[in-house]
């Protein structure tokens, strides 16, 4: 009896991570520190985007409040949408859907380049460094991978915090990554989204500097 019980109480440990609802703006503990009032909200109540917002590839379109980003195969480039909000410590959270987008990258830059991003595709979660571009013998790091599916039809919350050297991100779905690297402690200029594929979802966007 009591090894079928334990068999039990392991299988329901087990199940749990898999149970987790993934939903539209699913609220997230943060784990650096504490937020006040947020620095920015965007719902896509309005059906063109505000002046905070630059296009820089692809076609971004609000539509019935949510908004749609698509590759453009005369780019040739993933397309690239930036949130002109400068910080430096601060966290960022938002619901995404791949749909038919092959990933969505949430990005940071510095004034000076590419700095780090978060990849989330259907096999899950990465938090790397980028490549200097002036620098040749620069390579992009791999800081944490999450391995688990994302559905291409559902909605998933992603909140990102940078707090000195420090990255965390977590999904409402379990899924979380943890990194650290001395770059990372620099001001950056945004937040920017790339997709590749045909459509990626956005929506809920919030965020907060942190103290």
């Amino acid at each position: 009896m009591l090894k079928h019980v334990s068999c039990c109480c392991l299988a329901l440990t087990l199940l749990v991570p898999s149970l987790l609802k993934a939903e539209k703006n699913s609220p997230l503990k943060p784990v650096l520190g504490k937020t006040g009032e947020p620095t920015a909200v965007e719902t896509f109540d309005k059906p063109k985007l505000s002046k905070q917002w630059a296009a820089a590839k692809g076609e971004w379109t609000v539509t019935d409040g949510v908004l749609t980003g698509k590759e453009l195969k005369a780019d040739k480039h993933a397309a690239v949408l930036t949130w002109k909000l400068p910080h430096r410590n601060s966290i960022i959270r938002c619901s995404f859907q791949l749909k038919d987008a092959d990933f969505f990258h949430l990005s940071l830059n510095h004034p000076k380049g590419h700095l780090f991003r978060v990849i989330l595709d259907e096999s899950g979660m990465t938090l790397r460094t980028d490549k200097n571009k002036k620098d040749p013998k620069s390579k992009p790091i791999t800081l944490a991978q999450a391995k688990g599916t994302l559905e291409p039809g559902k909605w998933y919350t992603l909140q990102l915090e940078m707090q000195g050297d420090r990255v965390i991100a977590q999904l409402d779905n379990g899924l979380n990554v943890e990194g650290r690297h001395p770059s990372l402690d620099v001001n950056k200029t945004g937040y920017r989204f790339i997709m590749k594929g045909n459509t990626l979802l956005l929506d809920d966007m919030t965020a907060w500097n942190l103290e």
